[in-house]
């Protein structure tokens, strides 16, 4: 089985790049499974029910979202659809679900989302005692278990993923926006790689007009963000397991 996790959809452009290249990477690459983070799809913040749509219709099996989740209001007429998966440490009682299982051919396979907590300006619960829990009330019905964990701290994610080690199948961080060369099995299996990276403008500052960008950086001074324009990449990452004992056996970082 081919697992492919697509990194942080950033604007019209990213969206556009993975209507345009999704369905022929999957059949080059004979992909099975595909889970896409769509936080950033709605001009960089949020997402639409028009969005979550098109993502589906690519190619994609489960949508993962992480600290803009609610950046659009109409996330609240689809929150709770079975393929939207966002944050599991939000507080207790928000809405949605913070992880899924999904069947594909014989095996069952469980995603969840996490949010870090590591200069994220957000309020949630602690990821490390959550995914702990989570992973201990599925570990008997999942056959893979896959985290997508949104966080800005490289060693948060790392601790993460150790911790996890041998408990779950997989491990990729999102939210940077940049792919990191850090793939890698850790010592009991578990699959491995600090971000993913980002589909969306090639020549940008993580997605977003570079002249404005600066400005910020440079003055100090409020600068509204504003998306950048041109050419797109996609990137992920391609995840292969053992159909037979559901082992990791291989990690490939892709940027198209």
């Amino acid at each position: 089985m081919k697992i492919l996790a697509v990194g942080d959809i950033v604007g019209e452009g990213g969206l556009k790049k993975l209507k345009e290249t999704l369905p022929k990477l999957k059949k080059d690459e004979n992909i099975d499974f595909v889970i896409t983070n769509g936080e950033n799809v709605a001009g960089g913040m949020g997402i639409t029910r028009k969005d979550f749509d098109e993502i589906l219709n690519s190619g994609t099996d489960v949508i993962t979202m992480g600290n803009h989740t609610w950046g659009k209001k109409d996330i609240f007429n689809f929150i709770d659809h079975e393929k939207l998966i966002r944050p599991a440490n939000y507080p207790k009682g928000v809405c949605g679900k913070g992880y899924g299982i999904y069947n594909y051919k014989s095996k069952k396979i469980a995603v969840i989302n996490l949010l870090g907590r590591t200069d994220m300006n957000v309020l949630t619960e602690n990821p490390f005692i959550i995914s702990e829990q989570i992973v201990e009330s599925i570990k008997e019905e999942a056959d893979i278990i896959i985290v997508d964990f949104h966080a800005e701290a490289t060693a948060e994610k790392i601790a993460l993923a150790n911790m996890l080690d041998g408990k779950v199948s997989i491990v990729f961080g999102t939210h940077t926006h940049v792919q990191t060369a850090d793939e890698t099995i850790l010592p009991n299996g578990t699959a491995y790689i600090t971000d993913i990276g980002m589909t969306g403008p090639k020549n940008s500052v993580i997605g977003m007009d570079i002249t404005a960008s600066l400005k910020r950086f440079k003055t100090t001074l409020p600068e509204k963000y504003k998306l950048a324009n041109g050419e797109c990449n996609l990137t992920g990452c391609i995840f292969e397991i053992n159909d037979a004992n559901c082992q990791i056996m291989s990690i490939n970082r892709i940027k198209i």
